[in-house]
């Protein structure tokens, strides 16, 4: 077996760090991760589009950059570091499937502002990522681009959408990775694979365009608090031309991570599911259990004040009137070729005239309003299992969907209930590595939820927990 030149589990921060000492070259790191796709994606299937040539081109401009550089010189922060790209983001050049059979392969005329900005920052665009079609569904098995395995257990899906992504940082092909989020595609697949995903608050990522309401953002999914933090530093700029877009943060989210950890913070807790009739797997409270202990002992108060949960009948009616729609700016080649469970969400977003959609923006809205009001007034943190489940074995979603194909999306509730909830809030939401099945040496990830604009306040509570419930020497068996 081949040996890496470097250690390909180092996090990003200090593999940008050692190009700019030189003692790493850009070159050398493409080159490296590379490799590592050639051996073990034959396995994951984490990528969808690979083109090498341009990576190296681009490592080698990364390289000569370093090399002119003057001592003292301020260089981007992730220059030369490579990064993958979710298959939902266009990249001049590159062609943008969406996972699916129905779409154009003509290269994307211009790159998507939110990975511009991932590029300004120095980053070195290594590829596409898998997702499932058009982003709908929490794994990747799909006609047009097969099917994405978990490095942890390759009988297990990864999560989703972001399938691709997930699989690849956690078996290190890459050492971060581009990421959107629009009911949990960040925060699932970095709970199923071991990492961390945040998805940040409802228009502090900017893109292209507003996506479903602002339900989605890009984001990445990293293996460090530290990672995550200087990532969305180089996301979090403001956008004149967007819609929503806020001013430049005051100060860096690097910068909070400095600081000395706040205390004394009013800690909130959920386990059950906020969706009647879903079961919570034992492992994902013990791992709750194991987040609210450590939090307890670094000064906090856990408080038991419930979250003001809406109906949730009302809650989904809203959210699904919005999701369905996801898909409207995807441009198909052939209709026909759309699967099934995608096809039944375009019928039920045609059936919604504007009037009916626009009460269920409303409705979204007020619904909203209530949970982050209770939210602000009981506590200040709130603590949940990233998911209800283990991550599921492939195929498991197929049950009942030949009779009827929306079966798919239900038989994702358990992935994604704890996660959709802050998509609709907009409020800044991370998973952390935080636990390992005891039966299965699986991870299961915990999510922290703060207010919205607060990510600051979650990065350093993050922080605390990385510290007390260390991750970095878990290494999956697929890039051991």
């Amino acid at each position: 077996m081949p040996t890496d030149p470097f250690d390909p589990f180092t996090p990003a921060l200090d593999l940008a760090a050692a190009v700019r000492r030189r003692e790493l070259g850009p070159v050398e790191l493409a080159e490296g991760y590379l490799r590592r796709a050639d051996r073990l994606d034959p396995v994951l299937n984490a990528f969808c589009f690979r083109d090498d040539g341009a990576v190296l081109a681009a490592a080698r401009a990364a390289e000569r950059r370093v090399l002119a550089a003057r001592a003292g010189e301020r260089l981007p922060p992730f220059l030369g570091v490579p990064l993958p790209v979710k298959d939902l983001a266009d990249v001049a050049g590159w062609p943008t499937t969406y996972g699916s059979l129905a779409t154009p392969r003509e290269p994307a005329a211009a790159t998507d502002p939110a990975v511009g900005r991932l590029l300004a920052a120095g980053f070195v665009p290594m590829g596409k990522t898998t997702t499932s079609e058009f982003g709908a569904l929490p794994f990747t098995e799909s006609p047009a681009l097969g099917v994405t395995r978990n490095p942890w257990d390759t009988d297990r899906t990864p999560g989703g959408s972001s399938s691709g992504a997930g699989a690849a940082v956690a078996a290190a092909l890459a050492p971060l990775a581009h990421a959107e989020d629009g009911g949990g595609s960040i925060r699932i697949p970095a709970s199923c694979t071991g990492l961390v995903g945040l998805k940040p608050t409802r228009g502090r990522v900017a893109g292209a365009t507003v996506l479903v309401e602002g339900l989605a953002t890009s984001g990445a999914v990293t293996r460090t608090v530290e990672d995550t933090a200087a990532v969305l530093d180089a996301l979090a700029r403001h956008d004149p031309g967007s819609w929503w877009s806020p001013p430049d943060p005051a100060r860096p989210y690097a910068a909070a991570l400095e600081q000395a950890p706040p205390t004394g913070l009013r800690i909130g807790h959920l386990t059950d599911s906020p969706v009647d009739g879903i079961a919570v797997d034992p492992a994902c409270r013990t791992a709750v259990d194991a987040a609210l202990r450590a939090l307890e002992h670094a000064g906090h108060h856990l408080v038991d004040t419930p979250l003001p949960l809406p109906p949730a009948a009302e809650l989904v009616a809203a959210f699904t009137a919005v999701w369905n729609t996801g898909a409207a700016a995807v441009p198909l080649t052939d209709p026909e070729l759309v699967e099934p469970h995608n096809r039944a969400l375009r019928e039920a977003a045609h059936a919604v005239d504007s009037w009916a959609y626009a009460r269920a923006v409303q409705s979204a809205q007020r619904l909203s309003r209530r949970l982050v009001e209770g939210f602000l007034a009981g506590f200040d943190l709130l603590v949940t299992p990233t998911m209800a489940c283990l991550p599921p074995r492939i195929g498991a979603w197929r049950t009942g969907t030949a009779a009827d194909p929306g079966a798919a999306v239900r038989n994702s509730y358990p992935m994604g209930v704890f996660t959709s909830v802050f998509n609709v809030t907009g409020q800044p939401a991370i998973s952390l590595p935080l636990h390992r099945d005891a039966a299965t040496g699986l991870p299961v990830g915990v999510q922290l939820v703060a207010a919205p604009w607060r990510e600051d306040l979650l990065l350093q509570v993050a922080r605390t927990l990385e510290e007390a419930l260390p991750w970095a020497g878990h290494r999956p068996p697929v890039g051991r």
